[in-house]
């Protein structure tokens, strides 16, 4: 009779929780899209019909480890459009009850990344520009706009 060997802690701690507080919760997360979620297919439809031609889901600076939402090479400017839970927006934010620990930890880290990453992009001469999901996708287009057209006049 052989045994499975118990499986070893992760992410540098002694005692790994996995993040996951049920196996229906872990489906539930495992879907989540890291891409073409509904918003960013809103902007993408918006400001493809102003004309303008992007990159999706792309690195900006190739040795960043980075992408972005919408690149557009060209002007350099990057856009991230950025979920509510994920990256702690401070209208939306809620605390999970399960895992708390785990969750404040994870979504401190995607916000100390998020700063780091328009930090870096921004000091290589890009212009970064990020929203929020919950953001107006026609006030969002035309701030693109102005941004990769800045002659332009954008509604």
């Amino acid at each position: 009779m052989t045994t499975t060997p118990p499986p070893t802690p992760r992410q540098g701690s002694a005692a790994y929780t996995p993040w996951a507080s049920s196996p229906a919760v872990r489906k539930v997360m495992q879907s989540n899209k890291g891409r073409d979620t509904g918003p960013e297919l809103a902007v993408r439809r918006l400001v493809h019909a102003r004309g303008l031609r992007y990159r999706i889901s792309t690195r900006p600076e190739p040795t960043l480890r980075r992408t972005a939402d919408l690149v557009f090479t060209r002007s350099r400017v990057a856009v991230f459009i950025d979920g509510c839970f994920w990256h702690g927006c401070p209208q939306h934010r809620t605390h999970p009850r399960t895992n708390a620990t785990y969750w404040a930890d994870k979504i401190e880290t995607n916000i100390a990344r998020d700063a780091d990453t328009s930090e870096r992009l921004s000091a290589a001469g890009w212009t970064v520009l990020r929203f929020w999901q919950h953001e107006d996708p026609v006030a969002v287009a035309a701030a693109i706009e102005r941004a990769v057209r800045p002659g332009a006049e954008a509604d």
